[in-house]
């Protein structure tokens, strides 16, 4: 969907701004580390960023937790292969 039409001023079509806004965010998430969210820039002083720019937030999360013990009774070997862990509300039991 093009910007303008999520913003309610389309019709539908691409305009060269809803090109431009659609590639500049495909930059930006590409530029995003998978596993922490940050951009290289945020931590280099010479690119405006500050090497001191997050500081570690560690909580641990209930369900994260589950799987992971689950996943530890988990057999190794073929017994183990394609065994897919998730979590379901308690209600759909």
């Amino acid at each position: 969907m093009p910007h303008s039409q999520f913003m309610g001023a389309g019709d539908g079509r691409w305009t060269a701004l809803d090109r431009a806004k659609a590639l500049a965010w495909l930059a930006y998430t590409r530029a995003v580390c998978p596993s922490c969210g940050t951009r290289d820039d945020e931590w280099r002083p010479e690119m405006g960023g500050d090497r001191f720019a997050y500081v570690v937030d560690s909580r641990t999360c209930p369900g994260c937790e589950l799987i992971q013990m689950e996943r530890e009774t988990v057999p190794d070997g073929s017994e183990g292969r394609g065994v897919k862990i998730g979590l379901r509300p308690r209600r759909e039991l």
